[in-house]
């Protein structure tokens, strides 16, 4: 009986290990992208993600373009600039039009070289094909409240025959 027991305990332990492995290969992505695994990433000397709205997440915080372009600024004066910048998409967004765009004018005022994932092809931003833009900050949606919604600035119009 004791033999038995401990067989089933050994089973169940290899049972558990070989799930503990097979979870940890599969790290949840479905594409086998080498440049987004951190051992990709580090041939880049700094890496951003796409965040909603044209924003930027940077080093876990989430930036307008206008912060972002800030944050660079920093980096030049401190030394610190990065020569090569990986764009990657975020759990919340894609890498969007605006986003290249964004980057595309930072990579003029900065000099660095911005890279980014386009349909498994690591490719480089042409600031003049992509059509840089001004950087902008950030302007949340105005929501309205249920008793504005509907109405418009003059307070519900004016009407000749009232008068």
């Amino acid at each position: 009986m004791n033999a038995v027991c401990l067989f089933r305990r050994l089973a169940a332990a290899c049972l558990l290990a070989a799930v503990l492995v097979l979870a940890g290969c599969h790290r949840g992505s479905t594409k086998d992208d080498p440049y987004l695994t951190p051992q990709g990433q580090q041939q880049f000397d700094a890496t951003i993600q796409a965040y909603k709205s044209g924003q930027f997440l940077v080093d876990g915080a989430v930036l307008s373009a206008l912060d972002t372009g800030s944050h660079f600024a920093y980096l030049k004066e401190t030394g610190q600039l990065p020569k090569t910048v990986l764009l990657v998409p975020s759990d919340d967004s894609k890498v969007r039009k605006q986003h290249l765009q964004y980057m595309a004018r930072l990579q003029l005022d900065y000099g660095f070289i911005v890279y980014y994932d386009d349909k498994g092809t690591l490719k480089k931003i042409d600031p003049i094909e992509t059509e840089a833009r001004d950087l902008e900050d950030y302007h949340a949606p105005v929501k309205m409240n249920d008793e504005q919604q509907g109405k418009s600035a003059s307070g519900g119009g004016f009407s000749p025959e009232q008068h």
